[in-house]
C-alpha cells in the first residue's frame, strides 16, 4: 500500500513563508510559565516540555544583547520578586511569572546614561551560553524544526531601557537619541548573527519582538516609524534575506498602519494579530496576503470560554480562510493564560489540526 511520508515541521514551516500549501498549517504557541504549571497538574506529563509535547514547529535562539547591568534579587516574599535588570532598571514580578512584569525604575533617565549604557554594547563570544546553545540546538535539528534567531529590538528594545511616559515624547523632541538606541541594537543583532554563523550555526529564520501598537493602533505615527525605526528595521531585514532567512516579526496591539512600511522593506509574517486590537486575520489576509504569512489571530478568550463551541466557530471561522495558498501559522493572538486549562488546549489544537488540514 502506497503511503506518503509526512512533512517535517521545518518544511512545513518553509512552505507556509513561502505562500504555499502543505500537508496541514503549521503549529506554534507561547503559553506562559504559569500556564504550563496549571497544566501539568492537570496531565501534561513532567518529563516532556511543553512544544515538544504539543508539536509546536518553531526553536527560537538568542545571545545577550544587553548592556550587562548586574542582575541581583532586591526583595522577596511569598508573591512578589524585586530584582534589578540587565538594562540597569528594577522590576517587580510574581513569583510564578503568571503576567507581565511591572519596571518600578528604569535605567536610563538621560542622554549621559544611554551613553554609559552604549558603551557596554560591543558584541562578542562571552554573550552567547555556547554549551546550553549546542545542547538545544542540536535537539531542534534533530525533531526538523525551523530554527530562528531571535532578539528584541526597535522601540520595544527601548522601553527596556526608559519608562514609556518619557520615550514617546523623546521620540519627538530628541528623535536623533531614539534612533541611536535603536541602531546601535541593530548593529548588535547583525554582529551577533555573524558570530554564531561563523560558529556553524544555521538560521531558517530571523524572529523580532517589537511592541510597536495597543488597542486602538500604533504608539506613534508611520512619519515617526520612517523616521527613528524603519532604516534599521531595513539594515536587518536585507542582512537576514541575504543569508537566506525570513523575518518574522511579533508587534503586539494595532500595527495595521505601519504594515505598508513594514511590507515595503520585506517583512515576510507578522505575528500575533491581537483579536481585541482588531487585528482580523481575515482581513488583512484579504489586503496583504500575496506580500505577507501571519501567525496568530486565534482569540485566547475564546480558548477559555466555558463554553466548547465558542473555539470552534473562532478557529472554523479564520482558519480556513487564512490557510488558503499558504502563509498561515496557527498561534494564538498573544500567549496563553492560566485560566486555559489543559482539557480546553488540548481541544484547541484538536480543531486546528482538523481545520488547518489541506
Amino acid at each position: 500500500m502506497f503511503t506518503t511520508t509526512p512533512l517535517t515541521p521545518r518544511e512545513r514551516m518553509r512552505l507556509a513563508l513561502d505562500h504555499k500549501e502543505a500537508d496541514r498549517i503549521p503549529l506554534h504557541d507561547s503559553p506562559w510559565a504559569a500556564t504550563v504549571s496549571r497544566w501539568r497538574k492537570e496531565g501534561l506529563p513532567d518529563a516532556i516540555a511543553c512544544d515538544e509535547y504539543f508539536g509546536f514547529h518553531l526553536r527560537g535562539f538568542g545571545a545577550d544583547l544587553t548592556p550587562q547591568y548586574p542582575v541581583r534579587v532586591l526583595e522577596r516574599n511569598e508573591e512578589y520578586i524585586v530584582e534589578s535588570t540587565a538594562y540597569g532598571g528594577v522590576r517587580k514580578n510574581h513569583r510564578d511569572y503568571s503576567t507581565t512584569p511591572e519596571l518600578i525604575d528604569y535605567g536610563i533617565k538621560s542622554r549621559e546614561d544611554w551613553e554609559a549604557a552604549k558603551r557596554r554594547l560591543q558584541p562578542g563570544y562571552t554573550r552567547v551560553d555556547w554549551v546550553t546553545l549546542k545542547n538545544n540546538y542540536t535537539r531542534a535539528k534533530s525533531d526538523n524544526l525551523y530554527i530562528t534567531f531571535n532578539a528584541v529590538t526597535g522601540y520595544d528594545l527601548c522601553q527596556a531601557y526608559i519608562r514609556s511616559d518619557m520615550l514617546l515624547p523623546l521620540l519627538i523632541d530628541a528623535p536623533d537619541w531614539i534612533r541611536d538606541m535603536v541602531e546601535t541594537q541593530a548593529d548588535m543583532v547583525i554582529e551577533m548573527v555573524k558570530i554564531l554563523m561563523a560558529e556553524g550555526y544555521e538560521f531558517d529564520g530571523a524572529f523580532l519582538y517589537n511592541d510597536m501598537g495597543y488597542r486602538n493602533g500604533p504608539f506613534f505615527s508611520p512619519r515617526a516609524y520612517r523616521q527613528i525605526i524603519k532604516p534599521s528595521d531595513k539594515r536587518m531585514f536585507d542582512f537576514f534575506h541575504s543569508r537566506g532567512m525570513k523575518v518574522l516579526l511579533h508587534s503586539c496591539g494595532n500595527v495595521k498602519m505601519l504594515l505598508p512600511d513594514l511590507v515595503d522593506i520585506g517583512l515576510d509574517c507578522l505575528q500575533p494579530l491581537e483579536v481585541k486590537a482588531g487585528m482580523d486575520v481575515v482581513a488583512l489576509k484579504a489586503e496583504y496576503g500575496q506580500d505577507l504569512s501571519f501567525m496568530g489571530g486565534i482569540d485566547v478568550r475564546s480558548m477559555a470560554d466555558p463554553d466548547p463551541a465558542a473555539i470552534e466557530r473562532e478557529i472554523a471561522a479564520k482558519i480556513p480562510v487564512a490557510k488558503v495558498g499558504g502563509g498561515y501559522i496557527y498561534h494564538s493572538d498573544h500567549s496563553i493564560p492560566n485560566n486555559v486549562s489543559f482539557q480546553q488546549y488540548c481541544r484547541v489544537l484538536e480543531l486546528v489540526r482538523k481545520y488547518g488540514e489541506y
